[in-house]
């Protein structure tokens, strides 16, 4: 079976797009065009229903085994193949899935400051004109809600960020030495240094990828009346969702900042999960749990011509 040897298993908004466009570059790597085909998250078809945008988004999953092999089956002799699709750490039937039909396979983690993480979640889905709720901190209020309705996991903002009980699960399954974990910080701040160490643990040569690419940079458009009718009819209009997007996101702000008063409101979501996390890496993560001198992340203005991208199958 044509059945990938690593997974690029989470998280999202941390850079998992940039690594995928980077490892695509080196020549003893395959992985598909396709990010994100999700095909460990269900036993069968998607969801057909779920928050604003869902179902749009179920209908690009690849959930069939044949159509998922046929996305490695261009892999050159001998390349070792991949994808991505950052919600596998998260979905406890994911890592099952994983571990009974791919149990060798070589996972890749990268961790975010759950708070960022969420911050930039929360304007990804306000610059699609999706979320509803124009505050994060409400956003993560309603969760409890949205997660019994059967909102997909990009709207579980809080959830996503718990990495200690994933972990600790994930390495129940999996032999620690299977499993790379590291910071987006260090995407951001060392991609050379970073990208050798994921190469490393694939076992292919290093030193051939340099740069990580400002991929999926999220712009914040600004509240407002325009804001509110475009969102409002991109949540009503699926079939306009695209296009209303690209308006909403035209010349858009770079991604502001949480207050250090606003980030406090969030932390206690974390707090007890920062712990268990601690405890299950031995790695020092309480930088998260106080102020940030940086709001963090490939944040800035978006570069010209890009736009939010877009995962999954197209046009299914």
């Amino acid at each position: 079976m044509a059945l990938p040897d690593f997974l690029i298993a989470g998280v999202p908004k941390a850079g998992t797009t940039a690594l995928h466009t980077a490892l695509r570059q080196h020549p003893e790597l395959y992985l598909p065009t396709i990010k994100e085909p999700k095909f460990f998250l269900t036993d069968g078809p998607p969801p057909e229903r779920g928050g604003p945008g869902d179902v749009e988004t179920y209908r690009e999953h690849v959930w069939r085994l044949e159509e998922y092999e046929a996305l490695f089956a261009d892999a050159p002799a001998g390349a070792l193949t991949g994808e991505s699709t950052p919600f596998y750490l998260y979905d406890a039937g994911a890592r099952r899935r994983i571990r009974s039909l791919v149990p060798d396979v070589r996972i890749i983690v990268t961790l975010r400051d759950p708070v960022e993480r969420a911050h930039s979640n929360w304007t990804h889905l306000w610059s699609a004109g999706l979320e509803p709720i124009g505050d994060l901190v409400r956003a993560c209020e309603a969760e409890p809600e949205r997660v019994a309705a059967g909102w997909s996991h990009f709207w579980h903002y809080v959830g996503l960020g718990r990495y200690g009980e994933q972990l600790a699960d994930l390495f129940e399954l999996f032999p620690r030495e299977q499993v790379l974990v590291f910071r987006y910080r260090d995407v951001v701040d060392r991609p050379a240094e970073t990208l050798d160490r994921i190469c490393a643990f694939l076992g292919v040569r290093q030193g051939l990828l340099t740069e990580v690419p400002r991929r999926n940079v999220t712009a914040h458009p600004a509240p407002g009346a325009r804001h509110a009718v475009l969102s409002t009819l991109a949540r009503r209009l699926p079939a306009l969702a695209r296009p209303i997007e690209g308006l909403l996101q035209h010349r858009g702000e770079a991604r502001r900042p949480l207050s250090w008063e606003r980030r406090q409101r969030l932390i206690p979501y974390f707090a007890e999960d920062v712990a268990l996390l601690q405890r299950v890496t031995g790695e020092d993560f309480g930088d998260w749990l106080r102020p940030r001198e940086r709001s963090g992340g490939l944040v800035g203005v978006r570069p010209p011509g890009q736009r939010q991208s877009r995962n999954g199958r197209r046009g299914r």
